[in-house]
């Protein structure tokens, strides 16, 4: 059993983030059942497991870099990691407020984890994740965050004492929650959110005890609420967790509501407004660079423009999430506002009285390939690719990775990772794709120009057997290379480094030690040819000049006649410069 915190310090933010996403992942099905509000599509559970699973995620990153270390990473670092990994990997507009929550919290416990930093915290949480819902709407998470809150306040110096109270509190304000919200009344279920926020509170209550709290959300009475079933042909029949139904909720008073593949209907339309209305046709979710100012006229258009609106995060970083009509007009302001990236957009229909997500003939095959830049997105998606930007820093969830697969809508997918460290990753998305129906073959790509050659002899009309070898052996027979710049003195297999030197790593292990781009790239690439090759192919990043690329083509031309070079822009990624030898 791990040792009890007297505090939230780091060590206790990383165990709480991987109870958090342990907890989700056991009820992400049935929080994805009493999904109704403020869309029926049944994916509540899942998009705040995907976020969480972000936060973790960072959380670990940090943790990584301290592994050779003799203390662990300071809090403020573990606390702005996990609300960092929570608003890029947000999804939904349960993950999306799941993240402002986070962010609000870290804010304060980046000063301390006491107990008395943890109540502000929380109440810092509710505050921050109310604002950034343009029109907030009691009997959601919102509710159950702010009772949370109001629950913890006092002035007893027990963190055990503050946690608890504040998942008691929790529970009893999704108990009420059908009372609240009318369309959860109609259905007999409680917010999908607001349950979800209870799992990752029970979490912290079981990082800071020692012991699991009492699972469910509780009524005023101390009774358990339930969670849905179907019986009789469809009828929705609220059953306990471990208790008695919802009080004031009977079996004959709930309607007969069927639960489709997408989630839990109930009757009538449901979208944002209580009152129902057939609701918006795209769900448009985008990240976005932008200033205060831009984003605040941002709130105003997307407002105008549809509704479940939430714009979360700050110091330049934005998490945007709406349902409109017109998609390319959601984008288009995100566009004016700042760069938006990572643009996600489904489409809803409304059919028998359902919300359903459109779906296509699926292709025989496609390919998703995890790539450093916006430039080299660009290029895979003209070769048919579906395509995942790893950012700097970012590195893509499984989740992602499976979204993508989903997007690509195939019967048979070749995933490329293009990374050594995506490849637990990559193989998780891929087991879970396979229990979706699709064929996923995983080709283990170390680096972005292994993937440009699996992909550039990628034949959909061949075997997909056939293919994913031929794939497999263009990335295998592709050496790779990349230049990095030192961040501080350390030893490395080519010597000693200092902080600012130009790095040439080849196969992942830095086998050069320069002064500058030109001349480590120029010593690469010799090391490189050296042991033979027919074609070179350079990536270039986005502050790296033309000169450069024209320069190494030249001195690719003088040694070596009989290799050609290729030249691809990679924008904005994490290397200056990537190498590629076939």
């Amino acid at each position: 059993m791990p040792q009890l915190p007297d505090d939230l310090d780091a060590v206790a933010v990383r165990r709480w983030c991987s109870l958090a996403l342990e907890a989700l992942g056991r009820e992400r099905a049935e929080i994805d059942a009493i999904n109704v509000y403020p869309i029926a599509d049944g994916d509540t559970g899942t998009n705040l497991y995907l976020t969480v699973e972000s936060a973790a995620a960072a959380v670990e990153a940090v943790f990584a870099a301290h592994e050779t270390g003799a203390t662990a990473p300071a809090t403020a670092d573990a606390v702005r990691a996990m609300a960092h990994g929570a608003l890029i990997g947000a999804r939904g507009n349960s993950g999306t407020i799941l993240a402002q929550l986070l962010r609000g919290m870290a804010g304060v416990l980046a000063d301390g984890g006491d107990a008395a930093h943890l109540r502000l915290a929380l109440t810092s949480a509710a505050d921050a994740a109310r604002q950034a819902v343009a029109h907030p709407v009691e009997g959601t998470v919102l509710t159950v965050a702010a009772e949370a809150a109001q629950a913890a306040r006092g002035e007893d110096p027990d963190l055990r004492t503050v946690v608890t109270a504040a998942y008691e509190g929790a529970r009893a304000a999704l108990a009420r929650t059908p009372e609240q919200l009318a369309v959860l009344g109609r259905a007999g279920v409680v917010d999908a959110g607001g349950r979800g926020l209870v799992a990752v509170l029970g979490a912290l209550v079981e990082t800071v005890t020692g012991q699991a709290p009492v699972r469910g959300p509780r009524t005023a009475s101390g009774n358990a609420a339930k969670t849905p079933v179907t019986v009789d042909g469809g009828s929705v029949v609220g059953l306990p967790v471990g208790g008695t139904p919802v009080e004031g909720v009977t079996e004959g008073s709930l309607p007969a509501a069927g639960l489709p593949a997408g989630g839990l209907s109930a009757e009538g339309p449901l979208d944002c407004p209580e009152d129902g209305g057939a609701g918006p046709a795209f769900e448009v979710i985008y990240l976005l660079e932008a200033g205060d100012e831009q984003v605040a006229r941002l709130r105003t258009r997307l407002d105008a423009l549809g509704d479940s609106l939430v714009v979360v995060g700050g110091d330049g970083l934005w998490h945007v999430h709406v349902h409109v009509d017109d998609a390319g007009a959601a984008v288009e302001a995100g566009v004016e506002a700042g760069r938006p990236y990572r643009i996600r957009i489904t489409h809803f229909a409304t059919e028998s009285g359902h919300d359903v997500r459109v779906q296509a003939e699926p292709a025989q095959r496609a390919v998703v390939v995890v790539v450093p830049g916006d430039g080299l997105a660009g290029l895979c998606t003209e070769a048919g690719a579906t395509t995942v930007i790893a950012r700097p820093g970012e590195p893509p969830a499984s989740g992602e990775l499976v979204d993508a697969i989903r997007r690509a809508h195939a019967r048979e997918v070749v995933l490329l990772p293009n990374d050594a460290a995506l490849r637990h990753t990559a193989a998780a998305a891929a087991e879970q794709a396979r229990t979706e129906g699709v064929r996923v073959a995983l080709v283990p790509t170390r680096a972005a120009v292994q993937g440009i050659a699996a992909l550039a002899v990628h034949e959909p009309d061949r075997g997909f057997d056939e293919d994913v070898v031929a794939m497999t052996a263009a990335a295998g027979a592709t050496r790779y290379a990349e230049l990095a710049v030192a961040e501080r003195q350390s030893w490395t297999m080519a010597g000693i480094c200092q902080a600012g030197d130009i790095l040439g790593l080849i196969d992942g292990d830095v086998a050069v030690i320069g002064s500058d781009v030109p001349h480590t790239a120029r010593t690469v690439l010799d090391r490189m040819l050296a042991a033979g090759g027919e074609l070179v192919t350079l990536v270039l990043g986005e502050d790296v000049p033309d000169s450069l690329a024209d320069a190494l083509e030249e001195h690719v031309r003088e040694g070596h006649l009989a290799v050609d070079t290729v030249v691809y822009r990679g924008g904005h990624q994490r290397a200056p410069l990537l190498i590629g030898v076939e």
